[in-house]
């Protein structure tokens, strides 16, 4: 594994097209040693490489989800009836982008 230098995180930082203080540089590197260390602790557990990846911390079950039943639609009048700003036939809302 190549060592994490300042030097390694300006080059990334430069390919990335942009640029930090050094100061900045200093507590990146201090965090890569920290998180270096902590790979490290997680490769020595016996039989990591054989346990299966997690992709979600949770077991996600969907079969909650209810039957689709064909319904009726609302009206555009049912639709719109507890909307506050109506113009024609469509809720009114505020501007977003200025």
């Amino acid at each position: 594994m190549k060592a994490i230098t300042k030097e390694v995180l300006k080059d990334a930082a430069s390919r990335l097209m942009f640029d930090m203080s050094d100061e900045q540089y200093d507590t990146l590197e201090k965090e890569f040693e920290i998180i270096i260390k902590q790979m490290k602790l997680i490769g020595e557990i016996p039989d990591v490489d054989n346990v299966e990846p997690m992709t979600f911390p949770f077991d996600v079950t969907t079969d909650f989800l209810r039957e689709d039943e064909v319904t009726e639609p609302l009206t555009k009048s049912d639709a719109l009836k507890n909307a506050k700003d109506v113009l024609d036939g469509q809720i009114k809302l505020p501007k977003v982008v200025g």
